[in-house]
Protein backbone atom coordinates (compact mmCIF):
# COMPACT_ATOMS: atom_id res chain seq x y z
CA UNK A 1 0.00 0.00 0.00
CA UNK A 2 1.07 3.07 -0.98
CA UNK A 3 2.35 5.46 1.97
CA UNK A 4 0.32 8.62 3.22
CA UNK A 5 2.68 10.89 1.87
CA UNK A 6 2.78 9.73 -1.33
CA UNK A 7 -1.07 9.89 -1.20
CA UNK A 8 -1.15 13.23 -0.33
CA UNK A 9 1.40 14.29 -3.08
CA UNK A 10 -0.72 12.26 -5.60
CA UNK A 11 -4.01 14.31 -4.41
CA UNK A 12 -2.19 17.64 -4.93
CA UNK A 13 -1.11 16.58 -8.20
CA UNK A 14 -4.81 15.79 -9.04
CA UNK A 15 -6.00 19.25 -7.84
CA UNK A 16 -3.76 21.15 -10.12
CA UNK A 17 -4.67 19.27 -13.22
CA UNK A 18 -8.21 19.95 -12.55
CA UNK A 19 -7.48 23.54 -11.75
CA UNK A 20 -6.38 24.06 -15.28
CA UNK A 21 -8.72 21.58 -17.21
CA UNK A 22 -11.65 23.79 -14.28
CA UNK A 23 -10.17 26.92 -16.58
CA UNK A 24 -9.55 26.11 -19.88
CA UNK A 25 -13.54 24.63 -19.79
CA UNK A 26 -14.20 28.29 -18.95
CA UNK A 27 -12.38 29.58 -21.07
CA UNK A 28 -13.76 27.21 -24.21
CA UNK A 29 -17.16 28.43 -22.70
CA UNK A 30 -16.44 32.14 -23.55
CA UNK A 31 -15.23 31.35 -26.70
CA UNK A 32 -18.32 29.28 -27.81
CA UNK A 33 -20.38 32.21 -27.35
CA UNK A 34 -18.87 34.33 -29.82
CA UNK A 35 -17.69 31.57 -32.20
CA UNK A 36 -21.84 31.14 -32.19
CA UNK A 37 -22.34 34.59 -33.04
CA UNK A 38 -19.90 34.66 -36.10
CA UNK A 39 -21.64 31.09 -37.61
CA UNK A 40 -25.44 33.27 -37.54
CA UNK A 41 -23.49 36.39 -39.11
CA UNK A 42 -21.42 34.46 -41.94
CA UNK A 43 -24.05 32.11 -43.84
CA UNK A 44 -26.19 34.72 -45.35
CA UNK A 45 -23.08 36.25 -47.81
CA UNK A 46 -22.70 32.57 -49.18
CA UNK A 47 -26.24 32.33 -49.42
CA UNK A 48 -27.82 35.39 -50.79
CA UNK A 49 -24.66 34.77 -53.31
CA UNK A 50 -24.85 31.85 -54.27
CA UNK A 51 -28.45 32.35 -55.43
CA UNK A 52 -27.31 35.53 -57.88
CA UNK A 53 -24.66 33.45 -59.84
CA UNK A 54 -26.83 30.31 -60.31
CA UNK A 55 -29.65 32.78 -61.29
CA UNK A 56 -27.26 34.70 -63.93
CA UNK A 57 -25.95 31.21 -65.05
CA UNK A 58 -29.59 30.37 -66.06
CA UNK A 59 -29.48 33.35 -68.24
CA UNK A 60 -26.93 32.46 -70.22
CA UNK A 61 -27.24 31.40 -74.00
CA UNK A 62 -23.44 30.39 -74.41
CA UNK A 63 -21.56 27.47 -72.84
CA UNK A 64 -21.95 27.56 -69.08
CA UNK A 65 -19.21 28.62 -67.09
CA UNK A 66 -15.63 26.52 -66.29
CA UNK A 67 -16.60 26.61 -62.28
CA UNK A 68 -20.30 24.69 -63.25
CA UNK A 69 -18.64 22.36 -65.84
CA UNK A 70 -18.99 18.47 -64.34
CA UNK A 71 -16.48 16.13 -65.86
CA UNK A 72 -14.74 13.11 -63.99
CA UNK A 73 -13.54 13.11 -61.24
CA UNK A 74 -10.09 12.24 -61.40
CA UNK A 75 -8.65 13.94 -58.57
CA UNK A 76 -10.17 15.84 -55.67
CA UNK A 77 -9.18 18.44 -53.89
CA UNK A 78 -9.93 18.57 -50.35
CA UNK A 79 -10.06 21.67 -48.14
CA UNK A 80 -9.82 20.38 -44.56
CA UNK A 81 -10.26 23.12 -41.60
CA UNK A 82 -9.37 21.65 -37.87
CA UNK A 83 -7.81 22.66 -35.11
CA UNK A 84 -4.41 24.32 -34.02
CA UNK A 85 -4.19 22.49 -30.76
CA UNK A 86 -5.40 19.41 -28.85
CA UNK A 87 -7.06 18.72 -25.52
CA UNK A 88 -10.02 18.49 -28.07
CA UNK A 89 -11.30 14.61 -27.57
CA UNK A 90 -11.75 13.08 -31.02
CA UNK A 91 -12.78 17.25 -33.07
CA UNK A 92 -9.12 16.73 -34.96
CA UNK A 93 -8.64 12.70 -35.39
CA UNK A 94 -12.39 12.37 -37.00
CA UNK A 95 -11.15 14.63 -40.15
CA UNK A 96 -8.63 12.44 -41.85
CA UNK A 97 -10.71 9.64 -41.46
CA UNK A 98 -13.74 11.31 -43.71
CA UNK A 99 -11.06 12.03 -46.26
CA UNK A 100 -10.40 9.03 -46.97
CA UNK A 101 -13.56 7.41 -46.69
CA UNK A 102 -14.51 10.58 -49.09
CA UNK A 103 -11.29 9.76 -51.51
CA UNK A 104 -11.60 5.88 -51.34
CA UNK A 105 -8.84 4.65 -54.07
CA UNK A 106 -9.22 7.91 -56.19
CA UNK A 107 -6.20 10.59 -56.24
CA UNK A 108 -6.36 13.72 -54.07
CA UNK A 109 -4.89 16.42 -52.74
CA UNK A 110 -4.95 18.23 -49.26
CA UNK A 111 -5.41 21.85 -48.21
CA UNK A 112 -4.78 22.04 -44.83
CA UNK A 113 -5.77 24.29 -42.74
CA UNK A 114 -5.22 24.23 -39.06
CA UNK A 115 -1.88 22.88 -37.25
CA UNK A 116 -3.33 19.54 -36.69
CA UNK A 117 -4.52 19.26 -40.02
CA UNK A 118 -1.32 20.09 -41.72
CA UNK A 119 1.01 17.82 -39.08
CA UNK A 120 -1.47 14.60 -40.20
CA UNK A 121 -1.11 14.95 -43.87
CA UNK A 122 2.22 15.88 -43.48
CA UNK A 123 2.92 12.35 -41.86
CA UNK A 124 0.75 10.35 -44.47
CA UNK A 125 2.46 11.60 -47.00
CA UNK A 126 -0.68 13.15 -48.64
CA UNK A 127 0.25 15.82 -51.86
CA UNK A 128 -0.31 19.32 -50.30
CA UNK A 129 -1.73 21.99 -52.10
CA UNK A 130 0.00 24.46 -49.98
CA UNK A 131 1.06 24.83 -46.46
CA UNK A 132 1.23 28.82 -45.56
CA UNK A 133 -2.37 28.25 -44.05
CA UNK A 134 -0.90 26.26 -41.18
CA UNK A 135 -2.65 28.23 -38.12
CA UNK A 136 -6.40 28.17 -38.41
CA UNK A 137 -6.22 31.14 -35.58
CA UNK A 138 -4.69 33.84 -38.12
CA UNK A 139 -7.19 32.64 -41.05
CA UNK A 140 -9.30 35.38 -41.81
CA UNK A 141 -11.31 36.38 -44.68
CA UNK A 142 -8.93 38.02 -46.45
CA UNK A 143 -6.61 34.12 -46.59
CA UNK A 144 -10.25 33.14 -47.44
CA UNK A 145 -10.28 35.08 -51.21
CA UNK A 146 -6.54 33.97 -50.90
CA UNK A 147 -7.23 30.35 -50.97
CA UNK A 148 -10.44 30.60 -53.10
CA UNK A 149 -8.69 32.48 -55.93
CA UNK A 150 -5.99 29.54 -55.63
CA UNK A 151 -9.02 26.93 -55.82
CA UNK A 152 -10.62 28.60 -58.74
CA UNK A 153 -7.61 28.84 -60.68
CA UNK A 154 -6.26 24.75 -59.80
CA UNK A 155 -9.41 23.67 -61.13
CA UNK A 156 -10.19 25.93 -64.22
CA UNK A 157 -6.79 24.57 -64.73
CA UNK A 158 -7.40 21.21 -64.58
CA UNK A 159 -5.21 19.86 -61.88
CA UNK A 160 -8.18 18.38 -59.87
CA UNK A 161 -11.82 17.86 -60.92
CA UNK A 162 -13.79 18.52 -57.68
CA UNK A 163 -13.09 21.04 -54.38
CA UNK A 164 -14.58 19.51 -51.36
CA UNK A 165 -14.52 21.58 -48.09
CA UNK A 166 -13.98 19.04 -44.87
CA UNK A 167 -15.01 20.68 -41.62
CA UNK A 168 -16.87 19.81 -38.45
CA UNK A 169 -20.41 21.09 -38.53
CA UNK A 170 -21.97 22.62 -34.75
CA UNK A 171 -25.42 20.98 -34.20
CA UNK A 172 -25.56 21.87 -30.49
CA UNK A 173 -22.97 22.13 -27.23
CA UNK A 174 -22.74 18.44 -27.34
CA UNK A 175 -22.77 17.68 -30.90
CA UNK A 176 -19.97 18.41 -33.59
CA UNK A 177 -20.29 16.06 -36.46
CA UNK A 178 -18.02 15.72 -38.98
CA UNK A 179 -19.31 17.29 -42.54
CA UNK A 180 -18.40 17.77 -46.24
CA UNK A 181 -19.58 20.37 -48.66
CA UNK A 182 -19.07 19.89 -52.30
CA UNK A 183 -17.84 23.57 -53.26
CA UNK A 184 -16.41 22.71 -57.19
CA UNK A 185 -18.42 22.34 -59.67
CA UNK A 186 -20.69 24.81 -58.70
CA UNK A 187 -24.21 23.17 -58.53
CA UNK A 188 -26.72 25.86 -57.26
CA UNK A 189 -30.17 26.79 -57.47
CA UNK A 190 -31.20 30.02 -58.63
CA UNK A 191 -33.80 32.86 -57.76
CA UNK A 192 -36.55 33.87 -60.80
CA UNK A 193 -35.43 37.44 -59.50
CA UNK A 194 -31.71 37.08 -59.95
CA UNK A 195 -32.65 35.30 -63.60
CA UNK A 196 -35.03 38.21 -64.89
CA UNK A 197 -32.43 40.86 -63.67
CA UNK A 198 -30.47 43.12 -66.42
CA UNK A 199 -27.19 42.81 -66.46
CA UNK A 200 -25.28 45.26 -68.11
CA UNK A 201 -21.64 43.57 -68.41
CA UNK A 202 -20.70 40.58 -70.20
CA UNK A 203 -22.76 37.86 -67.86
CA UNK A 204 -19.82 34.79 -68.02
CA UNK A 205 -17.20 37.56 -67.05
CA UNK A 206 -19.05 38.36 -64.06
CA UNK A 207 -19.91 34.58 -63.07
CA UNK A 208 -16.07 34.56 -63.68
CA UNK A 209 -15.61 37.36 -60.98
CA UNK A 210 -17.96 36.48 -58.32
CA UNK A 211 -17.22 32.77 -58.13
CA UNK A 212 -14.10 33.43 -55.94
CA UNK A 213 -15.77 36.07 -53.92
CA UNK A 214 -18.88 32.85 -53.02
CA UNK A 215 -16.18 30.21 -52.52
CA UNK A 216 -14.67 32.33 -50.12
CA UNK A 217 -17.69 33.29 -48.46
CA UNK A 218 -18.33 29.04 -48.17
CA UNK A 219 -14.49 29.07 -46.47
CA UNK A 220 -15.08 31.34 -43.96
CA UNK A 221 -18.83 30.37 -42.87
CA UNK A 222 -17.11 26.47 -42.46
CA UNK A 223 -14.24 27.97 -40.81
CA UNK A 224 -16.84 29.58 -37.99
CA UNK A 225 -18.48 26.28 -37.99
CA UNK A 226 -14.98 24.94 -37.29
CA UNK A 227 -14.16 26.82 -34.60
CA UNK A 228 -17.46 26.54 -33.01
CA UNK A 229 -17.10 22.62 -33.05
CA UNK A 230 -13.18 22.90 -31.28
CA UNK A 231 -14.55 25.36 -28.43
CA UNK A 232 -17.57 22.85 -28.14
CA UNK A 233 -15.35 19.66 -28.17
CA UNK A 234 -12.72 20.86 -26.17
CA UNK A 235 -15.26 22.17 -23.72
CA UNK A 236 -16.79 18.54 -23.06
CA UNK A 237 -13.46 17.12 -23.28
CA UNK A 238 -12.62 19.65 -20.29
CA UNK A 239 -16.16 19.04 -18.28
CA UNK A 240 -15.02 15.15 -18.76
CA UNK A 241 -11.84 15.83 -17.06
CA UNK A 242 -12.81 17.59 -14.50
CA UNK A 243 -15.31 15.03 -13.35
CA UNK A 244 -12.74 12.07 -13.70
CA UNK A 245 -10.53 14.17 -11.87
CA UNK A 246 -13.11 14.60 -9.01
CA UNK A 247 -13.49 10.90 -8.78
CA UNK A 248 -10.01 10.11 -8.92
CA UNK A 249 -9.48 12.58 -5.97
CA UNK A 250 -12.41 11.03 -4.22
CA UNK A 251 -10.76 7.52 -4.55
CA UNK A 252 -7.59 9.06 -3.28
CA UNK A 253 -8.85 10.72 -0.33
CA UNK A 254 -10.67 7.18 0.30
CA UNK A 255 -7.14 5.35 0.31
CA UNK A 256 -5.76 8.50 2.26
CA UNK A 257 -7.77 7.83 5.16
CA UNK A 258 -7.67 3.90 5.07
CA UNK A 259 -3.99 4.57 4.85
CA UNK A 260 -4.35 7.21 7.98
CA UNK A 261 -6.59 4.69 10.24
CA UNK A 262 -4.48 1.74 9.52
CA UNK A 263 -1.84 4.07 10.93
CA UNK A 264 -3.26 4.80 14.00
CA UNK A 265 -4.38 1.63 14.82
CA UNK A 266 -1.12 -0.01 14.45
CA UNK A 267 0.23 2.97 16.78
CA UNK A 268 -2.52 2.08 19.48
CA UNK A 269 -1.65 -1.42 19.24
CA UNK A 270 2.34 -1.03 19.29
CA UNK A 271 1.22 1.19 22.79
CA UNK A 272 -1.19 -1.49 24.12
CA UNK A 273 1.36 -3.84 23.24
CA UNK A 274 4.38 -1.99 25.30
CA UNK A 275 1.81 -1.29 28.04
CA UNK A 276 1.21 -4.83 28.70
CA UNK A 277 4.70 -5.81 28.62
CA UNK A 278 5.38 -3.38 31.39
Amino acid sequence: MASMKDIKTRIRSVESTQQITRAMELVATSKLRHARERVERSRPFHEVLGEAIAGIQAGLKETPSVYSEVRPVKKTCFVVIGGDRGLAGGYNANLPRLVLSLAGSEPYCVLPIGKKPLEQFTRSGAELVSTYFGLAASVGIGDCMQIARLLCDGFAAGRYDRVTVVYTEFRSMLSQVPASADVLPLQLTGDAKYQSATVEDDPAALVAAIVPQYVSGVLYSALCEASASEHGARRTAMNAANKNAGELIDSLVLKYNRARQAAVTQEITEIVSGAEAL
